[in-house]
């Protein structure tokens, strides 16, 4: 009697791919239908700044990322990519084609995989991408990856705000570790998730309330408000010289201060004057370690434009803020318990400042390390809700 052997014919592309749905998301293999959605997408100005996709791109460049795409699934241990479809919900028209996404396996066993994406711009802004995200997580989980490893170039916030959303934990920045077109390398930011933690955010990404009182807007930062950057006289020993924005520092010191932002570390507001809403400072809470939470504490900082001064501008942004600030959550404001703030003792515009949001000094140092490396007097400064 002779016994059969069945034979085992490995999958194809597109077969291969395995189709993941859930809500009105769902990855699957692209197809030759996507690719002048693709060509859009990757000629997208958002896609050509942080991505180094061929440019120009057309549907021959288009073609080979589908055989590409073809070739890593059927490779062991290769990438694995899907398109993302949104479908119709509700009211709202699908998306046939909305992206691409793809986890990459390590190589080797127990170490973490990686995750890359980019959206077509028309599916932007309803959550698709982390959606998306936290189904290949789940994928990769299920496939044995320890943990999924997210890199992005550092200011790349659309990237990381998908990130965020699917519950990765920011872990700093790493300089010179990606690259970008017309660039030899860029800082990156580096994010991670453990396979079994929650796909949900870890901390709140601050969006600063616009708040308007005593002929004052406290609004966000915007990139056109580069009047603040003005030359500035400030003694140095009173004040961080990275906390004031010069013309050639302006644009890191905005990163830095969104970053911080969506990391939940503090919330920023220009001080803006109402009626023209012409920047005139910045006012700022923040914590230096953790994240903001109701019931915590945290620092009151502000600086003016030098040629907005001596009209009182910063103490009325001191308190506005920090009445937003230990107003109760019900009430719209952050429910913190207490603000401190610190000042070289000599600094008398900015303790007249403090005194008239209500601060009371709590404490004074004889020999305080300055912002500028030297040692003097500091008063320490705080506010109970």
């Amino acid at each position: 009697m002779n016994e059969q052997v069945a034979t085992v014919v490995p999958r194809a592309f597109p077969d291969v791919v395995p189709v993941l749905t859930k809500g009105a998301v769902r990855l699957r293999a692209m197809t030759e239908r996507d690719l002048p959605s693709l060509v859009e997408q990757s000629n997208d100005p958002e896609s050509i700044a942080w991505t180094v996709v061929p440019q120009p791109h057309g549907l021959d460049d288009a073609r080979a990322a589908l055989a590409f795409h073809a070739e890593q699934w059927t490779e062991s241990g290769g990438r694995r990519y899907w398109a993302i479809e949104r479908l119709p919900h509700e009211d709202a028209p699908g998306t046939p084609f909305a992206g691409v996404i793809n986890v990459r396996p390590s190589g080797r066993e127990g170490d973490a995989w990686e995750t890359g994406f980019s959206l077509h711009p028309a599916a932007r802004g309803r959550g698709v991408m982390s959606a998306a995200l936290r189904l290949a997580a789940q994928w990769a989980f299920d496939q044995g990856a320890p943990s999924l490893r997210w890199w992005a170039a550092r200011g790349n916030f659309a990237s990381w705000r998908v990130a965020h959303a699917a519950g990765f934990t920011h872990h700093g920045t790493l300089p010179s570790a990606v690259h970008l077109r017309g660039q030899r390398s860029a800082d990156a930011w580096v994010a991670s998730l453990l396979a079994g933690q929650s796909m949900t955010p870890r901390h709140p990404w601050i969006v600063p309330p616009v708040i308007e009182a005593d002929g004052l807007r406290l609004r966000p930062i915007r990139d056109d408000d580069r009047a603040v950057a003005e030359p500035h006289d400030r003694p140095a020993h009173h004040l961080p010289a990275r906390a004031v924005p010069t013309p050639e520092t302006f644009d890191d010191w905005l990163l830095r201060r969104r970053e911080g932002m969506s990391l939940g570390r503090g919330v920023n507001w220009s001080i803006a004057d109402a009626a023209t809403d012409d920047p005139l400072g910045e006012v700022l809470l923040f914590v230096r370690e953790g994240a903001l939470e109701a019931g915590g504490s945290a620092e009151l900082g502000y600086a003016m434009r030098p040629s907005a001064r001596g009209r009182g501008i910063a103490g009325r942004a001191a308190r506005l803020a920090s009445e937003h600030a230990l107003r109760p959550v019900a009430e719209g404001g952050l429910g913190l318990r207490r603000l401190v703030a610190e000042t070289a003792a000599d600094n008398e515009a900015s303790n007249r400042v403090l005194a008239g949001a209500g601060f009371t000094v709590w404490g004074r140092e004889e020999a305080a390390d300055a912002p500028d490396g030297s040692i003097g007097p500091a008063l320490h400064w705080e506010r109970l809700a």
